[in-house]
């Protein structure tokens, strides 16, 4: 999900007219809540581009995942619904990007001879990278730990594989941020600009192993002098603490490039376009990987990133890591903060979006010149 707001909002910034320019975007999509949040304001930016937004309904009516035979129930018309989408825009090509509406949308695409490519966001491949690689033209990787070695490229048919990093929005720049701009970013916000800030991102959803250490230790971390911008998540406020000075709870951080100007530190999960925009940004971060995923993919993720954060275990929420987030907060840690942010900013490349976005026009355009050339 966070993928493809950050892929729109890097249309949306491209010269209208310029030799790499789409003029149309078709998003088969869940009709998630989270979705309405995420894409907020999402219309203004993409002013001049021609988009819209088809449900592909794959989930039960109380939301979640659905289970492998309601999925395959409701593939078929699905399918039908995406393909009719496609056809009616005149899609040229499909980008997929996980999750239940992956098979319909690369099912829909194969069937009108569309070229299809993935882009696995994680560093453990996911199942719709696993099932559907074989669908594809291309498959695109946001991190180099997915990308299969030599000998399996070897073994391959089919697709081929090309590391890009994770798309970013245009802000993402990775230009370092100076001490001044953190001040002022820290006083736009409310807070003490000479006081250390930690920012805590629980993803989407919130976290609430996260928002309990937060709750617990936050009277103690702001005692300390480190103040706090608490995201609990949606319908989450009650998790966080009441609001004192030196400290603040919201459900959603917008805009988060802002917020992580202001951080001096950022303790968060480790979801992939999160840890991507902490990255680019050169922010020192703790990070507390969700550990029940079968691949451990937010653990991956996070080691992805080397010697910028440091990753802590559920279990190690506790008196110890806040007594570490106030150490790593200090005046006496700058130069390892300074190594950690280096690090980071080294870690992603800064220009993903534009070339996975370089990579989908020239698929488009071959498949346009083999028509116009009267190729199956």
């Amino acid at each position: 999900m966070p993928g493809v707001n950050l892929c729109l909002r890097a249309l949306a910034q491209r010269d209208p007219g310029g030799e790499a320019d789409l003029a149309d975007v078709l998003w088969l999509t869940t009709g998630r809540a989270v979705e309405e949040r995420v894409l907020a304001g999402i219309d203004e930016k993409l002013a001049r581009i021609s988009w819209e937004r088809v449900v592909l309904a794959l989930e039960p009516r109380g939301g979640g995942a659905p289970s492998r035979p309601a999925l395959l129930w409701r593939t078929a018309p699905a399918v039908l619904r995406a393909r009719r989408a496609l056809s009616s825009r005149g899609s040229q090509v499909m980008l997929g990007l996980g999750g239940f509406t992956c098979l319909p949308a690369v099912l829909a695409a194969r069937s009108l001879g569309l070229p299809v490519a993935l882009l696995e966001m994680n560093a453990a491949n996911g199942s719709a990278t696993r099932w559907l690689a074989p669908f594809a033209k291309q498959v695109f990787h946001a991190w180099r730990g997915t990308m299969p070695t030599r000998e399996e490229s070897d073994s391959e048919h089919g697709a081929s594989h090309t590391f890009v990093g994770p798309p970013l929005s245009p802000e993402f720049d990775g230009r370092e941020i100076s001490v001044a701009e953190e001040a002022g970013a820290r006083s736009e916000l409310g807070f003490d600009p000479d006081r250390p800030l930690l920012l805590v991102l629980g993803g989407s959803q919130g976290a609430t192993a996260l928002n309990r250490f937060v709750r617990t230790h936050a009277p103690a971390l702001v005692g300390s002098g480190v103040q706090i911008l608490h995201q609990t998540g949606p319908g989450k406020l009650e998790e966080g603490c009441e609001k004192f000075t030196g400290y603040r709870a919201v459900e959603y951080v917008a805009p988060v490039h802002r917020a992580l100007c202001a951080a001096t530190l950022v303790l968060s999960r480790g979801g992939a376009s999160t840890l991507a925009e902490i990255a680019a940004s050169g922010r020192p971060a703790v990070v507390v990987p969700y550990p029940h995923h079968p691949d451990r993919h937010q653990e991956r993720n996070a080691h992805e990133l080397g010697e910028g954060v440091r990753v802590v275990s559920e279990e190690r929420l506790s008196v110890s890591l806040r007594v570490e987030i106030e150490r790593l907060c200090s005046s006496g840690s700058r130069g390892e903060r300074e190594r950690m942010s280096r690090a980071l900013r080294a870690a992603v490349p800064v220009d993903a979006s534009a070339r996975l976005l370089s990579s989908l026009l020239e698929l488009a355009r071959k498949k346009t010149t083999r028509r116009a050339g009267g190729s199956a």
